[in-house]
């Protein structure tokens, strides 16, 4: 027999005991208690499967229930998710099986309650395992809703065995509150479920814009004046944009002829200064004595010669910035004047008494080694620690090769207009210039184009028009000792991928071709041998340099590639080694 309940029966009120009105208390608190639990549950941050089978386990605690299931369905009608408990061991195949369609449609289709007293003589469980059973059980499920629409049921069945006094109305309105919280649990796991559903496919959707989108070029920091496009002219003028805009000291080091004072007055015209004025400075081209009038003025009257006022290169770039070129070689006295104004800005003209404040923005220049130095005495660690504030590396012009071409062209073009000609140079004569080491650096490469070009009896520059193609370089003879050796002979043995030492026999191999050794790779491979390759020992481009990382090397070796144990070995500080590591692109090993 089957009862549709649309709401549970009405009781007419009756004169209970005491006994009776205390069972009825104890029975409320357990509902409540029950419907307690029940919530806790349902708030808990975990998926939805495993709320709904935590509702119906604890369901075992509360009612006289042999087995219970939750059904959740999706929009079609289909079961989305079922949770059971009381299955296990039980009933063969899935436990939906036993839970017959045809009940879980009338449910939905009445959106009433169902209690079915024998579910043995019932049509409805005529198919399912229910119908063989031994035992008399009943069942009793109510709808789940979300507002209005059903979205799923809750069941229960027990087993008669005449032993226990249970009231079907009860079981309805507990199970029908429990539905009620269960329907607001699942109405909001699937709103959260929407919406980050949404949001995925929403991010989907950008992502693929974005990649069907054509990607815009690399953006690359242009300065003004300065040629080259290698990955690391391309570092340091992105450190440069970087730095500029900041009012901090900035410490210039490479080798010279790299363009320090190009790139001093590049940081000047990215920053806010650049309205100002920009003041340069060669200490090396001054004596220490006219170095200290030049820098901070003199007074009228100050010395012999000194017939009028003479305001100061700090002065000068009051407001703007003030380069300090080869500042390596100022004297240790006069360091100890120039630390004063570095770090006040303050300072007195000589001959003066009056101090005058200046708002500078400095940077220095220097292809000296400013640690060793330092270690040596001959440079002050307060004044090393002021001016390097931000140490920028200009990169020598033998490791950027993939430029050569560029400033070559660069130089003929300025040549040209100078002197209003219209020279050309051939690919084949770029070749020839990329394949030498450029002990000058950029300098060296400027006049070696503007000499060929002023000898040039063509409108085109070819790979013959050049000193080293004959042999004639004045650098390669100048460090390969071409004094003791003649022309033909230096040019025949560089053919071999030899060079000839002054005063040793016979011919000494080749050394490689300095490169850098960091993992960008960005020389270009060389099809045949260097003809013009200032290889010799004592060839700053690779003979000094190469010595130096060698012992270097060697240092870290012996210490097992302790820092501190290669310093010891070398008579440097820890920090001039890992300075010199950095500079010289040693990877640390570690063991």
């Amino acid at each position: 027999m089957i009862v549709a309940v649309r709401q549970p029966p009405r009781l007419a009120p009756v004169e209970t005991s005491p006994v009776v009105r205390r069972e009825g208390r104890q029975s409320a608190e357990m509902v409540l208690f029950g419907l307690y639990e029940i919530s806790k549950i349902l708030n808990a941050p975990v998926r939805l499967e495993s709320m709904l089978a935590s509702v119906v386990n604890i369901l075992t605690s509360f009612l006289a229930m042999r087995r219970g299931m939750i059904v959740v369905i999706d929009e079609i009608g289909e079961p989305e998710i079922v949770a059971t408990a009381g299955w296990a061991g039980e009933v063969k195949g899935r436990p939906i099986d036993s839970l017959p369609q045809a009940v879980i449609d009338r449910i939905v289709a009445t959106q009433t309650s169902l209690v079915v007293q024998d579910t043995a003589t019932d049509p409805l469980f005529a198919d399912t395992p229910a119908a063989h059973d031994p035992s008399r059980v009943s069942f009793v499920g109510v709808p789940i809703k979300d507002d209005v629409k059903v979205i799923g049921t809750l069941s229960i069945d027990r087993v008669w065995d005449g032993s226990t006094d249970i009231r079907i109305d009860e079981d309805l309105r507990f199970l029908a509150m429990v539905a009620n919280l269960v329907g607001q649990a699942v109405r909001l796991h699937r709103i959260v479920a929407a919406d980050r559903k949404r949001l995925i496919d929403e991010r989907s959707r950008l992502e693929k814009a974005l990649d069907e989108k054509p990607k815009p070029a690399r953006v690359r920091v242009s300065i003004g004046g300065i040629v080259g496009d290698s990955p690391s002219v391309r570092r340091v003028m992105e450190t440069i944009s970087i730095v500029a805009p900041s009012n901090s000291t900035v410490l210039l080091r490479g080798e010279s002829g790299t363009g320090k004072e190009l790139f001093a007055r590049a940081i000047h015209e990215l920053s806010s200064r650049k309205a100002k004025p920009f003041v340069k400075l060669n200490c090396a081209a001054v004596s220490e004595s006219v170095l200290e009038s030049e820098l901070f003025g003199h007074e009228k009257g100050a010395f012999t010669g000194a017939i009028a006022l003479k305001p100061g290169r700090f002065e000068l770039a009051n407001g703007g910035t003030l380069l300090l070129d080869e500042i390596g070689e100022i004297s240790t006295a006069f360091q100890s004047k120039l630390l004063r104004v570095l770090q006040e800005g303050e300072f007195e003209r000589v001959g003066g008494t009056r101090t005058l404040k200046v708002d500078v923005r400095l940077i220095c220049a220097t292809n000296r080694d400013l640690e060793a130095a330092v270690a040596k005495g001959d440079f002050r660690a307060d004044l090393y620690y002021r001016i390097n504030v931000v140490p920028v590396f200009l990169p020598p012009l033998r490791e950027r090769p993939g430029d050569i071409p560029l400033l070559a062209r660069a130089f003929l073009d300025r040549f040209n207009r100078e002197n209003s000609r219209r020279l050309n140079i051939t690919d084949k004569a770029l070749d020839l210039l990329g394949k030498c080491y450029f002990p000058g650096n950029v300098r060296e490469l400027e006049n070696c184009v503007r000499r060929t070009a002023t000898l040039s009896r063509s409108d085109t520059i070819r790979r013959e028009d050049f000193a080293c193609a004959h042999g004639e370089c004045l650098s390669a003879t100048l460090w390969t000792g071409a004094h003791h050796v003649t022309a033909d002979e230096q040019l025949t043995a560089l053919k071999r991928g030899e060079v000839l030492v002054p005063g040793l026999r016979p011919p000494v191999p080749l050394p490689p071709t300095a490169r850098p050794h960091d993992s960008v790779a960005y020389a270009e491979p060389q099809a045949e041998s260097p003809l013009c390759e200032h290889a010799g020992p004592d060839c700053p481009a690779i003979g000094h340099r190469a010595g130096e990382k060698e012992r270097l090397i060697d240092a870290m070796e012996k210490s097992g590639w302790v820092q501190a144990k290669a310093a010891r070995i070398l008579g440097l500080t820890p920090r001039q080694i890992g300075y010199a590591l950095k500079k010289h692109r040693v990877e640390l090993k570690r063991f």
